[in-house]
């Protein structure tokens, strides 16, 4: 029985195209940022701080969160490239493949990884962050990627089991 088609596929998968090139920008600009890094007097500057111990744990900090930044971006690219393949088969209408299944896991794994690094940019961030100069970044415990993180989990085990429910279907007709 043919299936209604459905905008959402072209749209996501355009979305995910558009990503992916704009995930390798972020990391290129990041490459940029950390080897031409500004000068430890600009950053001071730009922080309206003078030199001391605390000045300089700021710099390092703000260098390592780069260097975390520049560790997402593969991490990133795992997951954009997977929905990608998924996408295309279900596209194709055979979306309960082994191979998604092991998509779906890798997405997880990858997620996992992008919640540890999120856990240790909140922990640089407030190890740096000082009353007179507080740091603000969107990064630590969230409880919704972790539900994200276990969902997927969920998700490729139950693209595994329906995976071998249609060759067992295949294998009796």
């Amino acid at each position: 029985m043919p299936r209604p088609y459905t905008a959402a596929l072209p749209i996501a998968r355009r979305a995910l195209q558009v990503l992916i090139v704009l995930n390798w920008l972020l990391g290129a600009a990041i490459l940029v940022l950390l080897v031409a890094m500004p000068t430890t007097r600009w950053i001071l500057t730009e922080f309206g701080l003078s030199p001391s111990p605390e000045a300089k744990r700021l710099v390092v900090g703000l260098h390592a969160i780069a260097v975390i930044g520049l560790l997402a971006i593969p991490v990133h690219y795992v997951v954009l490239r997977r929905l990608l393949a998924i996408i295309e088969t279900v596209r194709a209408g055979d979306p309960f493949r082994a191979a998604n299944a092991i998509r779906l896991r890798a997405i997880a794994w990858a997620l996992l990884a992008l919640q540890v690094l999120s856990i240790v940019v909140g922990a640089v961030a407030s190890a740096i962050s000082t009353p007179e100069q507080p740091l603000h970044f969107d990064a630590g415990f969230s409880i919704s990627g972790w539900l994200a993180v276990l969902l997927t989990f969920v998700l490729a085990r139950v693209f595994a089991e329906g995976s071998l429910m249609r060759e067992d279907l295949d294998r009796t007709v």
